[in-house]
């Protein structure tokens, strides 16, 4: 069996984060916040950042395919691995469909001629191919597509920086005036844009799944959680501080597409087609990352009995069944794609709902029990424990601020329900299960 390479997993950590929703969802951000989203940028990154030390504390002491399912499980109980296992599970399912739309809707535009469903199609049958194949081959794809993302941003913030410091011919540079109005809508704008931009750290988890694919696991993710995290927080925020202090907060260009609407200051030529290729990469590249990470996650489910043991069938290290079963749902999503064109990016999208939280909460609430049983951690958390419980603090707080703004509810009810019913099945199961040893006995 081959292995992912160190470059792999720090392609695939910092890759993981940086998608579409960088590039076209910040807008929302900046119309809620102003140009304090980078208050809102910055706890949301310090929060995303707490999650991912944790992670990698326990992905560095017990790496495995199922990552924070397993945590769970070891920390909490079966019931628990189960549930944020099957919801995690669940969720990209869904997430590779949105990813797989939003990637055919740009091909489209490209192509008018092969209608969208058919670009779902040939994207869910291209990369499932990929993951399919060798894990080296994934890894390979991963590493490129990311690559293409990193370097995209980096040339962003040095065009972007450049033009801040007047060194772009023709392009007066505006100093700090778009800055002076800086909480437009107060402190209440810093919180709105916080729950909006939070859910553009969703991704990171990636690299945790795939650090059991690597050569030396604990070494590897030790060295990908510290180098990416730091990295993501200065591409997010440098490059929304470029946007924000060249343009007005509340130009409605910057409301549609920062990213295109700096290049279109700086005249740039086909802005919007340059950003429609980095976001077309982008989601070729989320597609690709998550079908990974679900397959590895239901194969761990069925290692454990979680799932049927039809899906631990590997052909050279490839859970080819998992794989397959994983992606069920983008195929699907060509019908769903052929019927409903216009509507069906957003049904998918709020169909997502805000699983991301849980899965945080429960990564938290695993990384605080497991620390007692480790003596010196590889990868140890910050300040533990009182970072820990911050973040799961901070966690909570999220989810009761969306529980009460009208918008944001209904994805945060329907995901309640959804982890209830998964909580319910795993907390049977596990009662069946003691009442079964104990009949044994």
């Amino acid at each position: 069996m081959t292995h992912l390479r160190q470059r792999h997993l720090t392609m695939i950590a910092l890759g993981g984060v940086i998608g579409a929703g960088l590039f076209v969802g910040t807008g929302a951000g900046i119309a809620l916040a102003g140009p304090a989203v980078l208050i809102s940028f910055g706890l949301a990154g310090f929060l995303a950042l707490l999650v991912m030390r944790m992670l990698g504390e326990m992905a560095a002491e017990h790496p495995s395919g199922g990552a924070f399912s397993v945590h769970a499980e070891k920390a909490i109980g079966p019931w628990a691995g189960f549930t944020v296992g099957w919801l995690y599970w669940a969720t990209v399912g869904v997430v590779l469909a949105v990813e797989a739309t939003g990637a055919a809707k740009i091909a489209a535009g490209w192509l008018p001629a092969v209608p969208q469903w058919a670009w779902v199609l040939i994207f869910m049958s291209a990369l499932t191919a990929v993951n399919l194949t060798d894990v080296r081959n994934f890894g390979e794809f991963e590493f490129w597509f990311a690559g293409l993302k990193v370097a995209a941003i980096v040339l962003f913030l040095v065009l972007g920086a450049a033009a801040v410091a007047g060194l772009v011919p023709g392009v007066g540079s505006p100093g700090i005036h778009n800055l002076q109005d800086f909480l437009p809508h107060g402190w209440s704008g810093v919180i709105a844009g916080f729950m909006a931009v939070v859910f553009a750290f969703g991704g990171l988890e990636v690299v945790t799944i795939a650090a059991a694919d690597a050569e030396d696991p604990k070494h590897a993710i030790g060295k990908a959680v510290r180098t990416s995290m730091t990295r993501l927080l200065v591409f997010y925020l440098g490059s929304m501080a470029v946007v924000v202090t060249l343009l007005p907060w509340n130009d409605s260009e910057v409301g549609a597409s920062p990213y295109v609407a700096v290049l279109d200051r700086l005249g740039i030529p086909a802005a919007g087609q340059i950003m429609n290729v980095v976001i077309f990469v982008a989601l070729l590249s989320a597609i690709n990352a998550t079908l990974y990470g679900a397959a590895r996650m239901l194969c761990s489910l069925a290692e454990r009995g979680e799932a049927p043991k039809a899906l631990l069938a590997k052909q050279h290290g490839v859970p080819r069944n998992a794989v397959l079963a994983s992606v069920a749902f983008g195929f699907f999503s060509v019908i769903l794609n052929y019927l409903w064109p216009d509507t069906v990016f957003l049904l998918l999208l709020n169909a997502v709902g805000s699983a991301l939280l849980v899965v945080w909460a429960f990564i938290a609430v695993s990384q605080i029990r497991l620390r007692r049983a480790i003596a010196n951690p590889a990868v140890p958390m910050w300040g533990y424990p009182y970072l820990s419980w911050l973040a799961l603090a901070g966690i909570a707080a999220v989810i009761v601020l969306m529980l009460n703004d009208e918008q944001a509810r209904g994805q945060i009810l329907s995901t309640g329900v959804l982890v209830a019913v998964v909580a319910a099945i795993g907390l049977s199961r596990s009662a069946l299960r003691r009442r079964s040893l104990r009949g044994r006995t």
